[in-house]
């Protein structure tokens, strides 16, 4: 049988010995760290959109054109740079928009509204190429933003793009995820049709589904209960 001596003994011990709380509970925070993962962050489209544009080649400048023909000289531009071989030279045009409510004839209907009229961006690598082809676009009356040469047009900065940019960029998130309504309906409450063909009609809830945010009404029709589903945001209670 092998014999130890006094200070193998105790390397030995040394080795066999119960971990200590403190190293416990290093050990422990080391696995936290590896395995713990990070907290899904909410989707912010603006903050999305100003990373585009940071590393997006080339300036945005403010073009001017006639006022309700945006999309027109937008098109023209577009046409232009590809008749002129100029796709490596001016990247991208924007009309850019937002959208507001519209009411007509008593309805309200959500519309694309020009954030500038008469405004349109263009981001470019300024060349006296390029500059010809957007100035000499059939309704550009100029460039905006003034410097001591006519051919030289001060750039936007990328706080300023975001200005005229974001507003569609949120309009697209918030159809993208659209308003849940809190449920405040029972089968069998009285209710009246806000939207579609029967609004102003009266009717009762006979089935609710949550999930979809949908009803099932019945409606009276020349004296007859007719079911209809709807929407939740198609009714409001009586």
């Amino acid at each position: 049988m092998p014999e130890y001596d006094d200070e193998t003994a105790e390397f030995a011990d040394e080795q066999s010995s119960p971990l200590t709380d403190e190293s416990v509970e290093e050990t422990d925070e080391a696995a936290v760290a590896v395995q713990a993962p990070e907290a899904d962050e909410e989707y912010d489209p603006v903050k999305e959109l100003r990373q585009k544009l940071r590393y997006a080649p080339g300036d945005w400048y403010v073009v001017h054109s006639y006022a309700g023909y945006e999309n027109k000289v937008k098109t023209n531009l577009e046409t232009r740079i590809t008749s002129l071989d100029m796709e490596d030279f001016i990247f991208q045009v924007e009309v850019p928009t937002r959208e507001e409510v519209e009411v007509k004839n008593g309805k309200r209907n959500q519309v694309q509204a020009k954030v500038f009229p008469g405004y349109i961006l263009v981001r470019m690598d300024l060349t006296p190429e390029s500059y010809s082809c957007v100035r000499n676009t059939p309704g550009v009356t100029g460039f905006v933003g003034a410097t001591d040469r006519v051919d030289r047009p001060a750039p936007l900065s990328l706080d300023e793009v975001l200005k005229w940019l974001a507003p569609a960029v949120q309009a697209e998130e918030k159809k993208a995820k659209p308003e849940i309504k809190v449920l405040d309906f029972e089968v069998g409450d009285s209710v009246t049709v806000t939207d579609g063909a029967f609004a102003s009609l009266p009717a009762s809830i006979s089935e609710i589904n949550a999930d979809q945010q949908k009803l099932k009404v019945l409606v009276s029709i020349f004296g007859r209960e007719t079911p209809v589903e709807l929407n939740f945001n198609q009714v409001t209670k009586i």
